[in-house]
């Protein structure tokens, strides 16, 4: 296990297989990636990657190349969704979120036709969100449950309102919503998970006792409500892991993540 956790964000990985764009702006692409050949089973779903980064310019879909590369090489298609960030144009509310939802509504159909027949299963994709992606695959998730096979959420920002009143990186909720809770109260009423029912679909969370980036409580009752409310719901509490572990292949976490990804693949 790397000495520092954040290492991963660094780590080279192989370049992608190809580029997909799903729009006009520069950042409307993806990194597709090929599974690797399976000789038993059936081919697996596509996963399409939403990188965290609190929603920033300064982090991009490049840091989860070493979560994408071992998931290819496990049999999974895997797309890389890049996105606008606040502090770029277009950045913020809404694009931010218009973004992903366009992504993950086009690039199913973009992937099936740059990948050999076969290769990927029938159905819509699992969604795997880290930190500020993982709110933003359970938000999309929220909007279109058709759309999407199942969500595996790693340390998701899953309240913002109280990511807010925590001041988390510095004021990342408010530089993507524009304002607080009082401020902005519909903006926060749309792209809030704490403030809806939990997506019709498959999901899991997973998030570690000692992350600092994103407290794990939010998780823990967003669970717990989305339990009694009858959700298709897993959630996995990991000790003694930070932020960084759920998304670094090298960490002790990671055989509890992939065989979460496999529970959602079915």
């Amino acid at each position: 296990m790397p000495a520092d956790p954040r290492a991963v964000l660094e780590r080279p990985a192989p370049p992608p297989d190809a580029l997909l764009r799903y729009g006009d702006d520069p950042e409307h692409v993806a990194d597709l990636r090929l599974p690797a050949d399976r000789p038993t089973g059936p081919a697996r779903p596509l996963v399409i990657v939403v990188h965290g980064g609190f929603w920033r310019a300064e982090y991009d879909r490049r840091h989860t190349g070493p979560l994408a590369a071992e998931l290819a090489d496990r049999g999974y298609p895997v797309v890389q969704l890049e996105y606008r960030r606040t502090g770029q144009p277009g950045g913020g509310w809404p694009g931010t979120l218009d973004d992903v939802a366009t992504g993950v509504t086009a690039l199913p159909a973009l992937a099936e036709q740059a990948l050999p027949a076969g290769r990927t299963a029938p159905g819509p994709p699992i969604l795997l969100g880290h930190s500020a992606g993982g709110h933003l695959a359970l938000w999309a998730a929220l909007r279109a449950p058709e759309r999407v096979r199942g969500v595996l959420a790693l340390a998701p920002v899953l309240d913002l309102a109280e990511a807010y009143r925590l001041d988390l990186d510095g004021g990342a909720v408010a530089a993507l919503l524009g304002g607080g809770p009082e401020d902005v109260p519909e903006r926060y009423a749309t792209a809030d998970p704490a403030r809806s029912a939990a997506p019709a679909t498959r999901i899991s969370i997973v998030h570690g006792t000692l992350d600092r980036q994103v407290p794990v409580q939010p998780s823990r009752r967003y669970a717990a409500e989305a339990r009694r409310t009858g959700a298709d719901l897993r959630f996995v509490e990991l000790p003694e892991c930070e932020h960084f572990g759920v998304i670094d292949p090298l960490s002790r976490a990671w055989p509890t993540v992939s065989a979460e990804l496999h529970w959602l693949a079915g």
